[in-house]
This record gives structure tokens, C-alpha cells and sequence, in this order.
């Protein structure tokens, strides 16, 4: 079967809320079979020490379903935010038969918030990662690391260092290259904004007034409802606003800067582009039409590693998960199953 249709097909099941499930899948009764698991008593939610050098903490993490083919590991973004923007995936990824993980970061949510500047670094988070992939004792019969916005910076950096691990990987609304990122706000967002709100937000920014309920109001009109989630601030869904008002600033600022309007922490010169070609396991890179970051970038990581896929999101942004979520939804599911049928 083409794959375009085989899309379409399951894009029509799921707008038909299909309980049906995919001969990849696990079949119905094995997916909600918890026997000799150790999380059955918190209904599947498990605290995992990590080690840092700063010392022992613990981060939350909650298994939904059992496969034992396929287990996703959600990144959230931010940095800082938290893992419950994921939750729509509730409504699609149980009836697909995949085992999947929600996990907020260490500073994060549920997880332990150490008031520690040292620890917030790309290289300790990918140390993280790797302990918390051990903890739940995935592998690379089974392991499809998934990240989105900066989770997918994060899933690459762990790619490129422990993909021996992984079974897929999933760069979802992230560039490989945050002077890439930077350009496109400056050069393209930023020139198509109400330039008055545009230079009221830098104003703001100069003075360091993150914290002005003005600035926040002002992304939000001119920046968030265009590039970040494309429907009216008041119809965000639930998730994404309790995800949203958890965020972490302390770590958020530092590493991004104080606003998706470009990037100006310590990520500034973050660039990975040459590093693409490394990756050798199947990957699918997920962009969108009106994300933060130009399209043509996030199909660039498909094309540049080895095993590449690029699912594109004509409505969305970078929340394409909720406003382009049809076509998102069934795009992903597919790579996963396709991946596990060796289909890819």
C-alpha cells in the first residue's frame, strides 16, 4: 500500500475515533496487562533517583499501556515546561497498542526542582536521560525516544552520544541549529509582526521586565496564537495551560532567553547540522507550516540522517500536536508502527 494512502487511512480512523487496533500493535488485552510490573501500585507512576553532580535527586515518570515492541519516552520542551501538554496523546496512542512515557525533567512538575544553576546543561540532561532509560529498562529492541521543541535538542545531543540504545528517534518542531532558528525570527517572524507590539517587547526585554504581565500579554497577541498554538489564547486546551503556567523560569531564561521569539541562553550557538549524518537509526522529523522555526530546516534533519522520514504539518505551528493534530497524530503513529513492522 503507498504510504500516503496508508496515512490518509489512518488519519480517517482516528477522526472516526476507531477503537480498532493495528496488526503492529499490542493486541487489546496485552496492552492493559500490567502482570510483574513494579508500577502497578501507583498505576504506573515510577520515581527514579538520578545522579547529578550536585547530588541524588528524583524525577517522575508514568508508563501508560504495555507493549513489549514499543515504548515512547516523551521529552517535554521549555526547557522547564512539563510533560502534561503531552496528554493528548491519550487519545490516539492506546488504541495504536503503544507503551509510552510521560517524564518531566529534573526542575520540572512532579520531579525534584533543585534551586542548582550548574545543573541546567544540555550534557547533564542527556546523563538524565540515559539514567532514566535505564530505570525503565528500555532498549534497542524497544526504545523510540521522542522529543519536542527543546525535548527534540535533547533527543538529538542523546542520539548522537547513546544511540546504540535507541530503536527510533523523533525530532518533533525542532531545528538542528538555534543560529538557524534565530535567523528566521530575525529575518522572516519577526519583520511580519505589529511592529509597534515588536518594539514594545524589546523595550521590555531590555529592561529585564520578563515578569510584567504586559510582556507576557503582548507574546501572547503578536506572537504565541500565530506561531506557537494557532487558536485563540481562551481555547487552548487544558494540558498546554497547566504546562504553561508550571514553567520552570529558572531554567527556561538561562537556557532559552525569555520568550520562543528566538533563543538567547545558553543555547545561542547550539549547532548540530554537521553532527546529522551520525544518526543511523530511523528518525522522523516533524515541522510545521507556521512553527517558530522555517520548515525547510526541520525537513533538512530527515534528509541529512541516515534513515530519515519528514511528516509536515500544513496547518500547525509548534504546537502542531493540538492545531494540526489529525495529520500530526497519524503521521507519527505510522513511523512508529512502520518502524516496529520493518516497514522503515
Amino acid at each position: 500500500m503507498p504510504p500516503l494512502l496508508r496515512l490518509l487511512l489512518i488519519s480517517i480512523a482516528f477522526t472516526l475515533g476507531s477503537s480498532m487496533m493495528s496488526p503492529a500493535g499490542a493486541a487489546p488485552a496485552a496492552y492493559l496487562d500490567s502482570s510483574g510490573r513494579d508500577d502497578v501500585l501507583s498505576g504506573g507512576v515510577k520515581m527514579i533517583t538520578v545522579q547529578t553532580p550536585k547530588g541524588a535527586f528524583r524525577v517522575w515518570t508514568k508508563r501508560v499501556g504495555n507493549n513489549p515492541t514499543i515504548k515512547v519516552l516523551l521529552l517535554h520542551g521549555g526547557p522547564g515546561a512539563t510533560h502534561e501538554y503531552f496528554e493528548a496523546f491519550d487519545s490516539y496512542f492506546p488504541n495504536a497498542g503503544i507503551e509510552y512515557y510521560y517524564y518531566d525533567q529534573l526542575g520540572s512538575a512532579y520531579s525534584d526542582q533543585p534551586d542548582e544553576p550548574s545543573l541546567w546543561d544540555i550534557p547533564r540532561f542527556v546523563e538524565e536521560v540515559e539514567q532514566v532509560r535505564k530505570a525503565l529498562k528500555l532498549d534497542k529492541s524497544n526504545f523510540y525516544l521522542y522529543g519536542q521543541s527543546w525535548g527534540g535538542i535533547l533527543a538529538l545531543e542523546y542520539a548522537l552520544k547513546y544511540q546504540q540504545n535507541l530503536k527510533a528517534l523523533v525530532i518533533s518542531n525542532m531545528v538542528a541549529s538555534i543560529p538557524a532558528y534565530n535567523r528566521y525570527a530575525t529575518n522572516v517572524l519577526m519583520p511580519a509582526m505589529d511592529q509597534k507590539a515588536l518594539a514594545d517587547i524589546k523595550n521590555l526585554e531590555a529592561k529585564g521586565q520578563f515578569d510584567d504581565p504586559r510582556y507576557e500579554e503582548l507574546l501572547v497577541a503578536h506572537f504565541y496564537v500565530d506561531h506557537i498554538l494557532r487558536m485563540p489564547q481562551d481555547q487552548w486546551p487544558d494540558p498546554v495551560v497547566r504546562a504553561f503556567n508550571k514553567i520552570n523560569k529558572k531554567i527556561y531564561i538561562p537556557m532559552q532567553g525569555p520568550s520562543e521569539m528566538g533563543a538567547s541562553g545558553k543555547l545561542l550557538n547550539w549547532d548540530r547540522t554537521a553532527d546529522l549524518p551520525k544518526i543511523i537509526v530511523p528518525t522522523l522529523a516533524i515541522g510545521a507550516h507556521y512553527d517558530t522555526m522555517e520548515p525547510a530546516q526541520m525537513e533538512k534533519i530527515a534528509k541529512s540522517v541516515k534513515k530519515g522520514r519528514y511528516l509536515y504539518c500544513p496547518k500547525g505551528s509548534d504546537l502542531a500536536l493540538y492545531d494540526d493534530q489529525q495529520v500530526y497524530m497519524a503521521g507519527l503513529t505510522q513511523f512508529i508502527l512502520d518502524v516496529n513492522a520493518g516497514r522503515f
